[in-house]
């Protein structure tokens, strides 16, 4: 299984970002979104449903983030609004067996590199 995200870069607080996640048989995998910054621990972002498309968001960013899907393109989106400081991280995406489980690392089966998000003024 193979994932790439991107899409990221450097945001100014406040601003927005889209992230991308490009997984073949998309429509086959719950896809979560976990982030990492420096010295902190992974954080579980949200977490896609392959049964219905409807996703789960971390308090952190619930209201500011939303997860969109187009299975014709195999690709899974991460807008980010109203971006705070503390959202800087690397984000990846990634499998998981099970969106219930998504804030937790051990669940997540396969993810590739990530993509940096920085946010700065």
């Amino acid at each position: 299984v193979q994932l790439q995200a991107s899409g990221g870069g450097l945001v100014q607080p406040g601003g927005s970002l889209k992230l991308r996640c490009v997984l073949s048989r998309l429509e086959h995998y719950h896809i979560g979104w976990f982030r990492q910054a420096p010295g902190k621990e992974r954080e579980g972002v949200s977490c896609t449903s392959s049964y219905d498309g409807n996703t789960v968001y971390g308090d952190s960013v619930k209201g500011r983030f939303t997860v969109s899907r187009d299975t014709a393109k195999n690709t899974l989106y991460l807008q980010m609004n109203s971006v705070k400081p503390e959202d800087a991280a690397v984000y990846h995406c990634a499998t998981i067996r099970d969106c219930y489980d998504y804030p937790a690392m051990w669940a997540y089966d396969w993810w590739g590199l990530g993509t940096q998000v920085t946010v700065s003024s």
